[in-house]
């Protein structure tokens, strides 16, 4: 049962409304050829949020002016050549549906128009070809670009001065909700006599906040909050965030492991230590700047000394003084932040705005086989429905391909597009009684514009409040946009039941096309795709090993976290389903901690110059490392697994017996927490072992 709309609901419907309305009266008021066009544009784009409809009214305006120049560019070049024009468009739309979903930022949507603004505007004007002309394509284009331009500035504009809803609130609430989810996870970790099995620290939860997080605030920018003026702040912050995800998960297995082992616990002093960090973590940000110092000079003092005869619950307690560090360090960072955040808001532009690094999006993950199978499949759906359209001869024809690339490209950024797009198969099929009221009987019955104002608002203000809610616009999309689209007859001259019939007949063609192909080429398997996933993470870390130049330990963070924040979900699926045990799964169950031993890798690449000057080799091991990943990508992981163990082990002896400093420190404890991580049954290191090793290995040498 559908809930009744709240106050929200139909406050956005309203002003979608009003904004659709705005553009058609404009639209008539300048005459364009098209005017329906317009309050079509304006609902779609119509967002709850402010600054969501800024950025993607900005980014659907360029997309628009290029599908535009696209049009006037193919049809001279190909108009005489009808099968090679079907390709042409098929292939553009497959070119920029691809390049779309390599970008998961508002940007994609530039792409996104780029395509199937092609559609819209070259394929009606191509149902007459006897008196086409450059000028007349070119005059054309424009028409559409004013008409679509003029809907998406009217609905930015009434949604950005009417009751605007705005994008900073909701990401500060949620990014305040995750700083406190941390802090509360801090103290869960580090304040626990015994890790309760049965209730972990849900490290993948606030993998999948923090990437959401991401996504939404790509749209602070354009948002009419103060907090604008620190969207780099708030990126940043995400930035930390997203580096506590490994340090967290770290520190609970180091800790699982001592609390475990034969001592039966810590000391008192490293438990007062971690309650220290507790507390002070749990204050936030009205801490005293003095405190985290403090805490700092507490962890180097209790932080082990290793040397040739230390022992492995030495090293892994030096692996928990770095982690514990750099917690330290993170969350003093997230805290100084928040505070820059809170001058923002104020109207202040913070201090350390302009200057504020950030990591690109560009560093995000993204699928080229799904997008290159989605592409695929637009390119199919839409050559082949404007291959029958030529062929048959069809004049209302044209609406076939031009759906058909619409919805290929609408929903081809889930897992399994195919579902959602039977739906819109079935309710563009049910909205055809009301486009045929609206186009035959309601609109020539209005012979006012004030007049079809009351014919509209009854059913678009409706239905505009479920446009709202991602749980029911995929019904209402099809039923709306079909009836707004099947309006622009009425501008065509061709307002009668015959051509009506025919351009429902071919929308439910081209949606049926899109439905086809895409089941054909987009098959669901979302074990693949996890499966794909984990192994392009293990390529970033094989990578690591060969890598000359150390990359950012905090662009590792974030890729790394962002790939488990897009595994969570799946995996989630796949418990539910019972099929976990799955291989595809069970690779990715564990992904953490090989997330763990890449943020290791980089951390001993970055110490590897310095530590080569005092004649330690660290590289064979990152070789040796970025071999067993890629291995592993072959399934062909266990066979060199017993070698990997003692070139660490030979390694964190040789590290043990030189020089003590802090690169030696670092270095032993990234290195101690690769093996923790690699060989967690493995029997701990042992000097008097990894000794007897080193000689072999010089032996053999």
């Amino acid at each position: 049962m559908i809930a009744m709309p709240d106050r929200e609901a139909w406050i956005f419907s309203l002003k979608s409304f009003i904004g659709a309305m705005l553009a058609l009266y404009l639209s008539f008021r300048l005459g364009l050829p098209r005017p329906f066009w317009a309050p079509l544009t304006a609902y779609v784009v119509a967002q709850p949020i402010a600054g969501a409809v800024r950025s993607k009214a900005l980014y659907r305006v360029i997309g628009t002016f290029i599908g535009a120049l696209a049009t006037v560019i193919f049809i001279p070049t190909f108009i005489n050549y009808s099968v090679l024009m079907c390709l042409v468009f098929g292939v553009w739309i497959g070119f920029c549906l691809y390049v779309s979903m390599l970008d998961r930022t508002p940007r994609a949507y530039a792409f996104m128009l780029s395509g199937y603004s092609v559609a819209l505007i070259a394929l009606p004007s191509l149902i007459d070809v006897s008196n086409l002309s450059i000028s007349s394509i070119y005059d054309v284009a424009l028409a559409r670009v004013e008409e679509i331009t003029l809907g998406i500035t009217c609905s930015a504009l009434v949604h950005s001065l009417v009751f605007p809803k705005g994008v900073g609130n909701i990401v500060l609430t949620r990014l305040d909700q995750a700083l406190k989810d941390a802090q509360q996870w801090v103290r869960s970790v580090l304040t626990e006599s015994k890790i309760d099995p049965d209730n972990p620290v849900d490290l993948n939860k606030l993998a999948q906040i923090i990437t959401e997080l991401r996504m939404m605030s790509t749209h602070l920018p354009f948002d009419t909050s103060n907090l604008r003026w620190t969207a780099n702040i708030v990126r940043a912050l995400q930035d930390r965030l997203s580096a506590l995800v490994p340090i967290l998960s770290t520190i609970e297995d180091r800790l699982g492991v001592l609390r475990n082992s034969n001592t039966g616990m810590l000391s008192r002093e490293w438990q007062k230590l971690m309650d220290d960090i507790a507390d002070w973590a749990a204050i936030g940000v009205e801490n005293e700047p003095g405190d985290a110092i403090r805490l700092r000079k507490r962890i180097d003092n209790a932080s082990p000394v290793i040397v040739a005869d230390s022992h492995w619950e030495d090293m892994l307690l030096a692996n928990l003084a770095a982690e514990l560090y750099r917690l330290v360090d993170i969350c003093e960072d997230c805290f100084d932040l928040r505070r820059q955040i809170n001058i923002g808001l104020s109207g202040t532009m913070p201090p350390a705005e302009p200057r504020k690094t950030k990591v690109s999006t560009t560093t995000l993950h993204v699928d080229r086989r799904v997008a290159l199978s989605s592409a695929f499949a637009a390119t199919m759906a839409t050559s082949l429905s404007c291959l029958f359209w030529v062929i048959s001869g069809w004049p209302m024809g044209f609406c076939a391909p031009m759906m058909a690339g619409m919805y290929s490209m609408f929903f081809a950024t889930m897992d399994n597009p195919v579902p959602v797009l039977k739906v819109q198969f079935l309710y563009t099929l049910l909205s055809t009684p009301v486009a045929g009221l609206y186009l035959l009987l309601f609109l020539p019955s209005a012979h006012s514009f004030e007049m079809m104002i009351l014919v509209f608002a009854p059913f678009l203000l409706w239905f505009g409040t479920y446009l709202s809610k991602p749980a029911t616009m995929i019904k209402v999309i099809p039923f709306m946009f079909t009836t707004l689209a099947t309006l622009t007859m009425f501008d065509m001259g061709s307002a009668n039941m015959t051509s009506f019939i025919n351009s429902q007949v071919s929308q439910a063609i081209g949606v049926g096309m899109a439905v086809l192909f895409t089941a054909l080429f987009r098959i669901a398997n979302i074990e693949a795709i996890t499966r794909r996933l984990v192994k392009t993470m293990w390529t970033d870390i094989s990578r690591l090993g060969k890598a000359i130049r150390a990359p950012s330990v905090m662009e590792v963070s974030v890729r790394m976290v962002d790939g488990i924040s897009l595994l969570a979900p799946r995996l989630a699926l796949a418990r539910k389903n019972g099929a976990a045990s799955e291989p595809g799964y069970l690779s990715a169950m564990n992904i953490l901690s090989d997330l763990r031993v890449g943020l290791n890798m980089t951390r001993l690449l970055r110490l590897m110059p310095k530590l080569q000057r005092q004649g330690i080799p660290v590289h064979p091991v990152l070789e040796d490392l970025s071999a067993f990943y890629e291995d592993r990508m072959k399934d062909d992981s266990d066979k060199d697994m017993p070698v990997l163990l003692d070139k660490i082990d030979t390694t964190l002896y040789q590290l043990a017996c030189s020089h003590h400093n802090i690169q030696q420190n670092d270095a032993i404890a990234a290195l101690a927490g690769i093996r923790r991580d690699l060989f967690p049954d493995a029997l701990p290191y042992s000097p008097l072992t990894a000794s007897q090793k080193e000689n072999d290995y010089g032996k053999a040498a």
